[in-house]
């Protein structure tokens, strides 16, 4: 028996579609996303795609004509669809089309096909579901390679043989995995082997298109799901070698240490379960990638990783170029993190003095809040007296953090006295003198020697400059 969605197409767009599809005699169909998140009962889809047995751009242009202010149409000719808003919705046109394809390219040859032709050529079952906007069956679910149950199932499959679904397009490897990791779904076993029999494809696909879907998972509630996925299909090898550097354990005279890829994930779900901030995410997943060069044992002090935060900070610029990615702001957000990574956790670990918890607030500036998050993110232990431990000495890092902050000011610090004064108050050209006293000033505000404020500073000012021996030419009275 057919089944019925009318339900999924109250909103009024979807008359005025059916009737702009009448007026043209055109078959035309609602596909893929928003079908299948009505049928998860995922919430309303605001991006929608309609395919008709003909012109989407003609499709288009008549709902354009019959919608209030006749909103701008943008058509792609070359792959015969066209874009419009309406409200917060983004409808999306194209002709039912099968594709055939080329070995060096992703780019199909197109030709005009059939409802059935359109839905063979979609990534996966679960996305080729199709509700029938025409007239005489208006709601019906077309669904000729039972997505349904796949959707029941929490299945992600491919509509054809899945090794020429994923040799044909390879970006639909990192989207099975993608939407593996979002729905909480299996990749059916068939499929999982095809994209490790394809992996090498994966590098005729576009480090923009890569890192897109590799957001998409750091942006779900629990991105280790996908990062496993891409290491155990071998795609992370050709995406981001740095993190499977990181795999397994190595064990000289019966001393290990923990496998840091691993660790890594479990990091990363830590902090997906506290912050939406994908840069954020991007520090939890990089933040240890310095260890694999730095990995070295002596007999004395066993496994050391020494100076793996600088070497990761370095290594996350070259990985940011390679995919493509900001180097803006973001980017040295990541680095910083990446460097700090290990500083709130010697505090955690020890008494955490004002003069320490200055300097890290001093350094962190804006982020040391992130920063923390990082830290706590990074407690794996399974010992529960340990991890109550650690968790309980970040929540004194932060009380700290606060109390120093609101008393010394030290975050984005600005030199209570400038060069400036400093060259008036000696009668100085520029030299490194200037530099001497700037440091030693903000040296005794870090270390508590003397207050955050101005004339602090100022008599400070002028006793390192009788020390080094330079005149006071311009004193300002007390």
């Amino acid at each position: 028996m057919q089944q019925n969605h009318k339900k999924a197409l109250q909103d009024p767009i979807f008359k005025i579609l059916s009737d702009a599809a009448s007026g043209l005699a055109l078959e035309s169909y609602v596909i893929g996303g928003f079908v299948r998140d009505y049928i998860l009962d995922r919430g309303t889809h605001k991006d929608i795609d309609i395919v008709s047995i003909g012109s989407g751009i003609a499709l288009a242009e008549k709902v354009a004509s019959m919608l209030p202010g006749n909103p701008k149409i943008s058509i792609f000719k070359n792959f015969g669809t066209a874009m419009l808003r309406h409200h917060d919705m983004e409808l999306e046109f194209v002709g039912a089309r099968k594709e055939s394809y080329q070995r060096d390219s992703r780019k199909p040859i197109v030709e005009d096909g059939t409802l059935k032709e359109d839905q063979e050529r979609r990534d996966f079952t679960i996305n080729a579901l199709a509700l029938s906007l025409n007239k005489e069956n208006f709601g019906d679910l077309l669904d000729p390679f039972e997505g349904v149950l796949d959707l029941d199932k929490k299945i992600i499959r491919t509509p054809l043989e899945p090794c020429v679904t994923y040799s044909d397009d390879p970006l639909r490897m990192m989207r099975a995995i993608r939407f593996a990791t979002q729905l909480n779904f299996e990749i059916e076993l068939r499929s999982l082997q095809a994209i490790t029999e394809n992996k090498e494809r994966i590098k005729i696909i576009s480090a923009e298109r890569t890192v897109d879907e590799l957001h998409k998972i750091m942006a779900c509630e629990k991105p280790s799901i996908g990062f496993s996925l891409l290491h155990n299909t071998g795609l992370l090898d050709y995406i981001l070698p740095e993190l499977t550097a990181l795999e397994g354990i190595e064990e000289v005279e019966g001393q290990r240490h923990k496998d840091n890829f691993w660790h890594t994930l479990e990091v990363v779900d830590n902090i997906a379960q506290t912050t939406d901030d994908l840069w954020l995410r991007w520090a939890a997943l990089l933040h240890d990638i310095g260890k694999a060069p730095t990995k070295k044992f002596s007999k004395k002090v066993g496994w050391t990783f020494h100076g793996h935060e600088f070497v990761g900070s370095k290594m996350v610029y070259k990985l940011f170029k390679r995919l493509r990615m900001p180097l803006n702001d973001k980017m040295k957000f990541v680095q910083k993190m990446v460097l700090m990574s290990s500083r709130p956790i010697v505090l955690a670990e020890d008494f955490a003095t004002d003069s320490a918890v200055r300097r890290l607030v001093f350094d962190a500036g804006d982020y040391v809040e992130d920063l923390i998050t990082l830290c706590e993110a990074d407690i794996t232990t399974k010992n529960p007296r340990k991890q109550k431990k650690y968790k309980n000495n970040f929540k004194l890092v932060r009380a700290k953090i606060v109390e120093v902050e609101e008393r010394d000011h030290i975050r984005n610090f600005q030199p209570p006295v400038s060069g400036e004064e400093i060259i008036k108050t000696f009668n100085l050209k520029p030299s490194k003198e200037i530099g001497i006293i700037k440091a030693a000033i903000k040296e005794a505000i870090l270390e508590g020697e003397i207050p955050n404020e101005y004339q602090s500073a100022y008599e400070y000012m002028l006793e390192l400059g009788k020390n080094m021996g330079l005149s006071i030419i311009n004193e300002k009275k007390r």
